[in-house]
This record gives structure tokens, C-alpha cells and sequence, in this order.
């Protein structure tokens, strides 16, 4: 049957369409029941179905008639059908266009008349319209959930990149922003840079200008200062000069006085048969060489001090050489006289034994003689020569206070200043001597040196030199002989070791600047006499507080010293006086002699013996003197020294007992026990302290 025919070929043709190609779901029944309400009602054509068979089906018969088309659609459609089916209401307006575009017409004209819908009669044609509108309806569905779905997710991906672009702005805005404050803050910081490094040049600037403007002051002051310095010192050295000068005068008039006295001892050349020539040949020598000095001072314009040196060296070997003349004058004169006894006494002797034997007189009792020859032997006052020398030392003492009169009494302060510098330099120094070890003393001693010669020493942390002031050495050569005077006055008072290395410094001192040593014997007869050995006698209308201050007694407020705290002073410097004259500095030169030497302690020794003891301080000074020197002049005087031992044991001890009362024994015994011990040994032990070889090498 044709209808029959076409109707499966518009089956083919609709599955060979692109909806007949999808792929349907067996169990679309289960997903809902809108497709079974349909079937409840009269089937009816989708308004597809005419377009599908008037467009679809002729491409697959290879294009046939389309009036052919048309009737096969018609009897398709009314195949197995009892009634017809209606068309769709729609499909008019919906497919006008293509069925006016159909080649045959009339088919359109058919379409348009037949409005109401044909009742299909087969079941197939049902499947079909079901199976379509199922597709539709699904495809629908799908594709509205799939554009929904893609709405939401274009929505969901838009959103997401407004809110990334949003926060990327913000971003964006915030780097720029954080950018923009730190060009700011850059900026400011280095506007702040630059201005205060402007401040910072102007300032260091204004500083350079101040400082140089307060070096050239500086400058312009030291200027002035130096030129007045300049003029100070002058006038300073004229003065000194004609001080100097007045002095060389007075050192010439004393030295041509005591050559006149060697010319005086001309008489006794004869009456003694003495050669005094080399004394006279001396003496001319010296005043041939002051006044070459002065002569040569009167050309130049002022002496120098070293000038006045060489003068007052000579002056005091004329002394000496007057000495040594009245010495040898004296020892020809007992030497005459007991010459003179002996011819005598062998004339006696002759004549007695031309007369015969006579009665002998009644002599003495043994105490009685022992005492007169006690009273008539010692001596009271002092030797004339002893308290010469000592005037002059105290003489030489006070000059040098008049030379720095000025410097002490000076109101100005820089000179005040270069006083108290002056002084700190030289007591200083000595303060720090002590038994530690030598190395320490040679710093010391050459620090004290580089003083006293003119170089420039560390003070305080300043430069002090005593060319600073032309009294500067005078000044500084008193203070420091004071202050080892001291030293020994209470240092070496409290710790009898201490003796030792302040004695070797001294010594060393008084080797090269003599001076000092003149001053350091003045101060030591001034605080303590019996250093002389000089006892000061009281004389009528003499204060009693001025004779205890000569008897070496402090008083202060009219009230005397303890007698223990006395004998601890006067202990002290008669032990350094011991430990200067048996030491050298052992740095110095070994071809010059000991400036005041072991003979000096031999002659203090022989003086004290030769005077009438004083209670309590005799046993005292002389314990001191022999515990710190007895070593020394044993090996230097041998057997003459145990002579002098044996005669202060045999002969002073009972003396120095007779006026010891019982409260004042105890300085005596100790002597005593000391001596015996010595003798028992046949040596005087070395002195606790002494120093070592070990102690310089340390």
C-alpha cells in the first residue's frame, strides 16, 4: 500500500534526523506520569508532523513530486486511521512560510481551509506524536537547565571575578597608597637628612671658627706671656746674678781670710820643722782660681751657678785644708810635747838617781782618780771645728730659703700653681720609696734626677720642670732634702727596714747635685742635734719652749712631747743617717768617693764618746747607730773599731749608768746586751733590711 509505504518512510527519514539520532531513555515512564496523562485523552498531531512529512520525507525519496508528497502524506496519515487527524492550530502561522514555499500551492490552500484537528485511529502514529513530544519536552527541559545551569555558573564566574577585580583594585589602590606614603616619608626623611645635616655643618663651622678664633687668643696670651716670661727672667737672672755675684765676692774675701791663716801658721814651720809649703801652694792655687771665676764674671756679665759651684767648692777645700793644716799643726805639737815630757822625765830620772831613792807621796784612792780623770778627759760643749761646720750648713740652709723667698711668698696664682707643682715633683717621689724592689727605686731615683737637671718630669698628669721658675731649683732642692729628712723621721721611725732604700736613693742624689746633700745634713742637725753630735746649752733669758725645740722636742701649745715618741724620732733619722754613710748608689760612678762617707760616721762615733752622756738618749742614739752601722765599720776599721767597742763597754758604760735612773734602764740594757753579744761573736750581725745583691736584680 503507498500510504503504508510513506508512512515508514517518514519513519526513516525522521530517524535518520538529528533528533532521530539522540538517544532515548528506556525508563522515562519511571521519571514522571505527564506522559500517561496524555494518553488519556484522543491522540492528537503535533503541529510538526505536517511540516516534518511536506519537508523531511522528500529528501529521502530523492526529491519525488511534491504532489506526490503531499498525497503520500495524506494516505500516511490516513493509513490505519478510521477518521482524520486535525491539524494543529498552530502550524499555519508557525510553517507559512515554508508551505508557501512548496511548489504545488494548492497544498497550502488545503492546510489553510482544514482547521479542525483529525481524530487518528493507529496506535503507531500515537507512539510517534508521544515519542516526539516526549523528545521536545525532555530536550526542552534539558536545555533549560542547561542554560540555567550555565546562567548560574556565568553568574557564579562573573561574580567571582567582579569580587577578584574588586579586591585586586583594592590591592591595587593599597600598594599605591603604601607607595605613595613611603615616596612621602622618603622624601621627608631626606628633607630632614639634608637640613639637619646643614645644621651639622653649620655648627661644626661655627665650632672650627670658635676654635680657631680661641687658638689664636691662645696664641696672642702665650705670646705676651712669653715676651713678659721673657722679661721676668731677665730681670730674674740680673738679679740672680748680682746675688751671685755679691756671693763669689764674699766666697773670695773668706777664702783670701783663710789662706792668710795657713800664711799665719808660718811660725809654727820653724818651732815644729813642718813642710807647710804644699798647704801654701794649695791655698794660693785657690784663690788664684776665685778670682780667675771672677774676673772672668766681670768680662761675661753675671756668674753662672755653676760658677758659684766651682767658687764654693774651692772656699770648702780651703776649709778643709785649714783643717787638715791645724791638724797636722796639733799633731806636731803633741807630738813636741810628749817628746818634750820624755826628755823631761829622763831628766827626772837622771837626777833621781843622782839624789837617791825618795819617799813616794800618798796617791790617790782608785775611785777618786777614776773620777777625776772622767771629769777631766770629757768634754761639755762641742769641738769649735764641729760647730763651725754645722753653722755652716746652716748658713748654706737659710740662703736657700732667701733665694726662693719670692716663689714662696708670690701672690700670683700661676705662680702658686708651679710652686705647689714643684713640690708635689720632688716629695712625691721620695713617698713612694720603699723595700719593694729595686727596679722600682731606679724609676724613683731617675725621676728625682731628671728634676733636679732641668728635664721635664710627669706630675699629675702634667709636665713640670723647674726651669719653669728661676727658683725653681733652689725651691725644689729644700723641699726634697726636707722630705727624706722626714722620711727618716717617721718612716724609718715606725719601720726600721725602711732606712735602707731611702738612704741609697739619697746617697745617689747627693753623688751628683752635692747641694742636696748640704741640705739634707742641715735639716738632719736642725730636727736632730745629736746627729752633730751637738747639746745646745741654755742660756740666760732663753724661753723654755725655744730650748726644747733646739733640744729637737715638738711643742705645740706649750705642751712638750711625749719622751717615747721623742727617742722614735730621734731613732729614726740617726738610722738613716747610718744607712746614708755606708751606701752608694749602685749606678753611680765607683771612681768618685762617697760623698760623706764611713770616716764621718767614725768621727760622730769618736765625738759622742768623747762627750758627757745625756740620760736616756745617749744609750738610745748609740744602740741605733751601731745596729745599722756596726757591720760596715767593723770591715772598714777592724781592730781600731773593737778598741772603740771595748772602750764604750769599759769605760762610757758606767758613765751613761751613773746619770740612767732606774725608769730609764731599758735603752741601756739593750745596748749592753747588744755589745756583749758582739764581742762574744767577734761580729756585728748585718742589719735587718740591708740590701742584697738579690734586691737589684729583682
Amino acid at each position: 500500500m503507498p500510504s503504508e509505504g510513506r508512512c515508514w518512510e517518514t519513519l526513516q527519514a525522521l530517524r535518520s534526523s538529528d533528533k532521530g539520532r539522540l538517544s532515548y531513555h528506556r525508563d522515562w515512564l519511571l521519571r514522571g506520569e505527564d506522559v500517561l496523562e496524555e494518553c488519556m485523552f484522543l491522540p492528537k498531531l503535533s503541529s510538526y508532523s505536517g511540516w516534518v512529512v511536506d519537508h523531511v520525507l522528500p529528501h529521502t525519496q530523492e526529491n519525488p513530486p511534491s504532489s506526490e508528497t503531499s498525497a503520500s502524506s495524506r494516505s500516511t496519515s490516513t493509513l490505519d486511521q478510521p477518521s482524520c487527524v486535525p491539524r494543529s492550530p498552530g502550524r499555519t502561522p508557525a510553517f507559512s512560510p515554508s508551505s508557501s514555499a512548496t511548489p504545488d500551492g494548492a497544498e497550502g490552500k488545503h492546510e489553510s481551509q482544514h482547521t479542525e484537528p483529525m481524530v487518528l485511529q493507529s496506535s503507531r502514529g500515537v507512539k510517534v506524536e508521544g515519542c516526539i513530544r516526549m523528545y521536545e519536552l525532555v530536550h526542552r527541559m534539558r536545555g533549560t537547565e542547561g542554560l540555567r545551569q550555565w546562567q548560574e555558573e556565568q553568574e557564579r564566574k562573573v561574580r567571582a571575578l567582579s569580587e577578584m577585580a574588586s579586591e585586586q583594585l583594592k590591592r591595587f589602590d593599597e600598594r599605591k597608597e603604601l607607595k605613595h606614603h613611603k615616596e612621602f616619608q622618603d622624601l621627608r626623611e631626606v628633607m630632614e637628612k639634608s637640613s639637619r645635616e646643614a645644621l651639622g655643618h653649620q655648627e661644626k663651622l661655627k665650632a672650627e671658627h670658635r676654635h680657631r678664633a680661641k687658638i689664636l687668643n691662645l696664641k696672642l696670651r702665650e705670646a705676651e706671656q712669653q715676651r713678659l716670661k721673657q722679661v721676668e727672667q731677665e730681670r730674674l737672672r740680673r738679679e740672680e746674678g748680682q746675688v751671685r755675684l755679691r756671693s763669689l765676692y764674699a766666697l773670695q774675701e773668706e777664702v783670701l781670710h783663710l789662706n792668710q791663716q795657713l800664711d799665719a801658721s808660718e811660725p809654727h814651720k820653724d818651732a815644729l820643722k813642718l813642710d807647710l809649703s804644699a798647704f801654701r801652694t794649695r791655698g794660693n792655687q785657690l784663690c788664684g782660681l776665685v778670682s780667675g771665676i771672677i774676673r772672668a764674671t766681670s768680662e761675661n756679665g753675671f756668674p753662672t751657678a755653676e760658677d758659684q759651684a766651682v767658687a764654693e767648692r774651692a772656699l770648702q777645700e780651703m776649709r778643709d785644708l785649714l783643717t787638715s793644716l791645724q791638724q797636722e799643726i796639733a799633731k806636731a805639737c803633741e807630738a813636741k810635747r810628749r817628746q818634750d815630757e820624755e826628755v823631761a822625765h829622763k831628766k827626772r830620772q837622771e837626777s833621781k838617781m843622782q839624789q837617791g831613792p825618795e819617799v813616794p807621796r800618798e796617791t790617790p784612792a782608785p775611785s777618786q782618780g777614776l773620777g777625776g780623770k772622767q771629769n777631766e778627759d770629757l768634754q761639755v760643749k762641742v769641738q769649735d771645728s764641729t760647730m763651725q761646720w754645722y753653722q755652716q750648713l746652716q748658713d748654706a740652709s737659710s740662703q736657700c730659703v732667701l733665694a726662693f723667698e719670692e716663689l714662696t711668698n708670690s701672690k700670683d696664682s700661676q705662680a702658686k700653681k708651679i710652686k705647689m707643682d714643684l713640690q708635689k715633683a720632688a716629695t712625691i717621689p721620695v713617698s713612694q720609696i720603699s723595700t719593694i724592689a729595686g727596679s722600682k727605686l731606679k724609676e724613683i731615683f731617675d725621676k728625682i734626677h731628671s728634676l733636679l737637671s732641668g728635664k721635664p718630669v710627669q706630675c699629675g698628669g702634667r709636665s713640670v720642670s723647674v726651669t719653669l721658675n728661676p727658683q725653681g731649683l733652689d725651691f725644689v732642692q729644700y723641699k726634697l732634702a726636707e722630705k727624706f729628712v722626714k722620711q727618716g723621721e717617721e718612716e724609718v721611725a715606725s719601720h726600721h727596714e725602711a732606712a735602707f732604700p731611702i738612704a741609697v736613693v739619697a746617697s745617689g742624689i747627693w753623688e751628683l747635685h752635692p747641694r742636696v746633700g748640704d741640705l739634707i745634713l742641715a735639716h738632719l742637725h736642725r730636727k736632730c742635734p745629736y746627729s752633730v753630735p751637738f747639746y745646745p746649752a741654755f742660756k740666760e733669758g732663753m724661753a723654755l719652749e725655744d730650748y726644747q725645740r733646739m733640744l729637737g722636742y715638738q711643742v705645740k701649745d706649750s705642751k712638750m712631747e711625749q719622751q717615747d715618741n721623742f727617742l722614735k724620732r730621734m731613732s729614726g733619722m740617726i738610722r738613716l743617717y747610718a744607712a746614708i754613710i755606708q751606701l752608694r748608689w749602685p749606678y753611680g760612678s765607683r771612681q768618685e768617693v762617697h760623698p760623706h762617707g764611713l770616716n764621718h760616721g767614725w768621727r760622730w762615733l769618736a765625738q759622742i764618746l768623747n762627750t758627757e752622756p745625756l740620760s736616756d738618749v745617749t744609750a738610745t742614739l748609740l744602740f741605733d747607730f751601731l745596729e745599722v752601722c756596726g757591720n760596715a765599720l767593723m770591715k772598714q776599721y777592724q781592730v781600731q773599731f773593737w778598741k772603740m767597742i771595748l772602750l764604750i763597754k769599759e769605760d762610757y758604760f758606767p758613765r751613761i749608768e751613773a746619770i740612767t735612773s732606774s725608769g730609764q734602764m731599758g735603752s741601756f740594757i739593750r745596748l749592753k746586751q747588744f755589745l756583749e753579744k758582739c764581742l762574744q761573736h767577734k761580729e756585728v750581725p748585718v742589719p735587718k733590711g740591708f740590701l742584697t745583691s738579690s734586691f737589684w736584680r729583682s
